[in-house]
């Protein structure tokens, strides 16, 4: 089955709020296109003419150029479609009033990986509030969920860990298409921003990415892979320690290690686990850049076998476990800065809170492991008034 995406119908049928602008915005990057892989501001530009009067640009530029989290990209032009481009990932995070000067309607296109500290949806956020100020409505142009809607892992953000990878109190993963995310946090953080949805035509919150019928165009350079977002809710803890999560290898994220792990060693520990829905395999491999760079690391690779049944941050937690009981010498958290943070360690900042960093160093049993993945008893319940599907 294939399912139309909000570009899609926004294109065959646009909503007043486009036909009737003088002049709006697109928030997008590389992987903002249709079907046939055309761009969305090609063909909105191609639509509407030059009312289409500015792009704007997450984390890792329109392109996805910039590899890495805290590396900025500079304001530039699109040169072929003669526009403007912003990024909202350089000196300020938030669009200025100028920025929206002369719109009346920010549109947003961007695919989403269903993760929370995915900062796509923290972009949207300061967009929101930009918005709201000036009355300019927002539409969000809907895609997939490509790890499905119907499952949400770890607790909530606590308050006092609020950071550009969080701002609201969701889970690990949410479970929500973005733009169903997008109106639960407009709400959540009382921004009151006029928002506006395409729903896309054909999408069933049981869909994983292969269900779409539609090719994985990487929405950032270390997600080059459809099954790299299988696992990056449990996976992308890594970044708050001094393991390899894969940057600078082929498939990051799916392969973690470090030179001090032993894969044969850490097999055992985690065959008590249950980790359902995967299969662990020793790898070797060495980093061309970031953590470990040129040098020999060994670990897992994470092969994704049912992804209905895995559980992607249960299975990180166990593995954050396994290496600190292993190698509590070698194995280390990352300090900070991360993503604009200076103060809390990553980890915290990535797990919402301390609990899973005291629990990893061994405060507390291995019986633990379920209550740390689990999701909030009331989430389905907070945010069923925005799902669109």
């Amino acid at each position: 089955m294939t399912v139309t995406f909000g570009l899609e119908v926004c294109l065959d049928a646009p909503g007043e709020l486009l036909r009737h602008a003088r002049g709006f915005g697109l928030l997008s990057n590389q992987a903002s296109v249709d079907r046939g892989f055309r761009h969305a501001a090609e063909l909105l530009q191609q639509r509407f003419g030059k009312r289409l009067k500015t792009l704007f640009a997450p984390q890792h530029g329109l392109w996805s150029a910039q590899q890495d989290n805290m590396v900025e990209t500079p304001h530039g032009t699109h040169e072929r479609l003669e526009l403007p481009v912003f990024s909202l990932y350089a000196d300020a995070r938030r669009p200025s009033q100028q920025m929206l000067d002369g719109l009346d309607v920010l549109v947003v296109d961007l695919q989403d990986v269903g993760t929370r500290v995915y900062t796509w949806i923290w972009t949207i956020s300061h967009c929101l509030e930009a918005c709201a100020q000036r009355g300019i409505p927002l539409l969000v142009l809907d895609r997939p969920n490509p790890v499905g809607g119907e499952l949400a892992e770890g607790p909530l953000l606590h308050p006092d860990y609020r950071s550009f990878v969080g701002r609201a109190s969701i889970p690990m993963r949410h479970g929500l298409t973005l733009a169903e995310l997008t109106r639960h946090v407009n709400d959540a953080l009382g921004i009151g921003c006029d928002v506006h949805v395409v729903p896309m035509n054909g999408w069933r919150r049981s869909m994983l990415w292969p269900d779409t019928g539609r090719a994985w165009v990487p929405p950032s350079p270390n997600l080059p892979r459809w099954e790299a977002t299988a696992v990056y809710p449990g996976q992308v803890l890594l970044e708050g320690t001094n393991l390899s999560e894969g940057r600078g290898t082929t498939t990051p994220f799916e392969v973690w290690g470090a030179p001090f792990v032993d894969p044969w060693q850490i097999l055992p520990m985690l065959a008590p686990r249950d980790l359902q829905g995967c299969a662990l395999r020793p790898v070797e491999f060495e980093p061309t850049f970031q953590k470990f760079a040129g040098q020999r690391c060994r670990g897992l690779f994470v092969h994704v076998t049912d992804a209905h049944a895995f559980r992607p941050y249960r299975t990180t937690l166990a593995f954050l476990r396994a290496v600190q009981e292993l190698w509590p010498r070698e194995s280390a958290w990352n300090q900070p800065p991360y993503e604009y943070e200076t103060e809390k360690v990553p980890i915290d900042v990535l797990t919402g809170s301390g609990e899973v960093r005291e629990w990893v160093s061994g405060s507390g049993s291995w019986a633990q492991l379920d209550r740390l993945a689990a999701p909030p008893d009331d989430w389905w319940h907070t945010v069923r008034r925005w799902l669109l599907y």
